[in-house]
């Protein structure tokens, strides 16, 4: 693939649960955040090192949370999902995160490894009318996050 010359939009993007079921819909969402990952590092020099310097050894990575936000629709995937997870603890899922540029072809995919979720907010409800939109949350946390490209 040749290099592009400009940024791919943030706007054209999917996501997949990996829950076997393709056909329930899962709604649009608006926004992924915190897709990301941190390597902690530790301090060490040897006793006969020539230098009076540490050197940096990588030790564990952690995956930051990442949060899905969708308009609330009349879909229960994410009730069931936390109902699930709730009665057995080590129901995990990988999902797929894929974005896409402007023809819809993919171009690049995060996969959260053993996810599951952490918390959930559901709409604020306010009486005062107009234009807004109903929106739900899902925080996820996740064991690995692998760069899978296209």
């Amino acid at each position: 693939m040749a290099p592009r010359p400009t940024p791919y939009g943030p706007y054209n993007f999917l996501v997949e649960f990996g829950d076997g079921d393709s056909s329930s819909p899962l709604g649009g969402f608006s926004d992924v955040t915190g897709l990301g990952t941190e390597v902690t590092m530790a301090d060490y020099r040897n006793g006969n090192d020539k230098e009076n310097r540490v050197r940096k050894v990588s030790l564990m990575y952690k995956v930051n949370e990442t949060t899905l936000r969708r308009g609330f629709m009349a879909v229960t995937n994410f009730s069931r999902w936390i109902t699930q997870t709730r009665r057995n603890p080590n129901l995990q899922r990988n999902i797929l995160i894929t974005l896409n540029d402007e023809q819809g072809n993919p171009v690049m995919r995060w996969k959260l490894i053993n996810a599951r979720p952490m918390k959930w907010t559901g709409p604020t409800l306010a009486a005062k009318g107009g234009s807004d939109v109903a929106m739900e949350e899902l925080v996820l946390v996740s064991e690995g996050l692998d760069f899978v490209e296209v």
